[in-house]
């Protein structure tokens, strides 16, 4: 098991291993949870264990604290999804961007929300953040509902490039949420 980032009331966050393959390809083989991401589009194993995965243990080298979490059910152990905190390609590193992608098994239980407030609450106390921003779909209600509840404010509704053709609801555009320190702290002091 991965070094643990931080620790929720239900959740764990650490970093992923090279055995967390298995629970990555599943997370991102289900056309539902990957809808909104890349429309639903098949991943293979190989590329799980050869490009993805690889992909998140390299933020670790790159930023120390910020990265891709494996999210972990306190109660039962179970591997339940990811929660991101990173820059933007080339972007400052205290502008981060603010992701989760969760199985469908965890969905409606609050744990995108719980996760995603303990990592804001990092980035800002203890990581040197002075910006995190999040972006979804605009008919990705659930996810930009988490963004509000996090405490995130909106900020744009924009078009986005899709880079393999526009999936379904791209015609809406995608909304982004952002906040400051300043802001958030304000608020949840």
């Amino acid at each position: 098991m991965g070094r643990v980032l931080l620790e929720t009331e239900r959740l764990v966050l650490r970093e992923f291993g090279l055995d967390d393959v298995d629970d990555v390809f599943a997370l991102n083989s289900d056309a539902e949870v990957m809808r909104y991401i890349n429309g639903g589009a098949p991943v293979t194993r190989a590329e799980t264990a050869d490009e993805v995965l690889p992909s998140y243990l390299g933020y670790y080298e790159r930023f120390g604290g910020l990265g891709k979490w494996a999210v972990v059910e306190k109660a039962t152990g179970r591997f339940v999804g990811i929660l991101m905190l990173h820059p933007a390609p080339d972007g400052p590193l205290d502008d981060v961007e603010l992701g989760y992608r969760f199985h469908r098994s965890a969905w409606g239980r609050g744990y995108a929300t719980e996760g995603a407030f303990a990592l804001l609450r990092k980035a800002f106390t203890d990581l040197g953040v002075r910006r995190v921003f999040a972006q979804a779909m605009t008919v990705n209600r659930g996810s930009w509902r988490v963004m509000e509840k996090v405490g995130l404010r909106y900020v744009r509704t924009f078009d986005y490039d899709w880079p393999d053709g526009p999936i379904e609801g791209a015609e809406h555009g995608d909304v982004e949420y952002a906040a400051t320190r300043e802001e958030w702290l304000a608020r949840h002091p």
